[in-house]
């Protein structure tokens, strides 16, 4: 971008911020409802999560094995599945605020971006729906169209997060101490420390914690 006046940015996490659910567990939920997995699997999946929001998870480890499941797949037919699953698992717990948000910081010339844990399958499709242009997401590796099952380090995840958006700042010009991030979880204190204005919503009790002692603006969304 040209040297002049940097923009301001205004970055949203995805899972429990901009959706009112985890988007790992609504994909659970739809192979579930496939036949795909059992019940075993669901609960074993439900620990980690709890471990996650105590921040207790080897999330790295974790997402590695969790994405062993790609391993072969054709990166074309799960693009295809996951605009599907979008449709009817993931859009219908979008909050209702998130979208306000995301359609206020548009109008006022912002550079809104997701910014996610998640992969690409499932930011993307809600990334096009909130007519969002720039995504920030877990990467997987693929060759030949197909997935190897490995992902491309590191993940989209903590200090990951501030890894993938070093380079895009810069090329978007964007003013860091005059941008917002919003996320409810506390494994994102990295990149709230890093902007201007650090925006907690829907918080773990964990980020409450710190947004109440450092007297950080704190929202709490309407289930859809």
């Amino acid at each position: 971008m040209a040297s002049g006046v940097r923009r301001v940015g205004a970055f949203f996490d995805v899972d429990k911020t901009i959706l009112s659910h985890n988007s790992g567990a609504l994909y659970m939920r739809a192979l579930y409802d496939r036949g795909e997995v059992e019940w075993p699997e669901l609960l074993s999946n439900l620990g980690s999560y709890l471990r996650y929001k105590l921040d207790l998870l080897d999330i790295e480890r974790w997402t590695e094995q969790m994405l062993q499941r790609f391993e072969g797949k054709s990166e074309k037919s799960l693009i295809q599945e996951a605009e599907a699953w979008f449709a009817e698992y993931v859009r219908p717990t979008i909050y209702k605020e998130a979208l306000e948000l995301v359609r206020g910081h548009r109008e006022a010339g912002h550079v809104v971006a997701l910014v996610s844990g998640a992969t690409r399958y499932v930011s993307q499709p809600l990334a096009d729906y909130l007519g969002v242009a720039h995504v920030m997401h877990t990467q997987l590796e693929v060759r030949d169209g197909h997935f190897t099952g490995r992902v491309i380090e590191p993940i989209c995840f903590g200090e990951g997060k501030i890894y993938w958006l070093q380079q895009w700042i810069e090329r978007e010009g964007i003013d860091l101490a005059r941008s917002h991030f919003y996320t409810d979880s506390v494994t994102d204190l990295p990149l709230l420390e890093l902007v201007g204005h650090p925006q907690v919503v829907n918080p773990d009790l964990l980020l409450y914690g710190h947004a109440i002692r450092r007297r950080w603006p704190i929202r709490f969304f309407e289930a859809p």
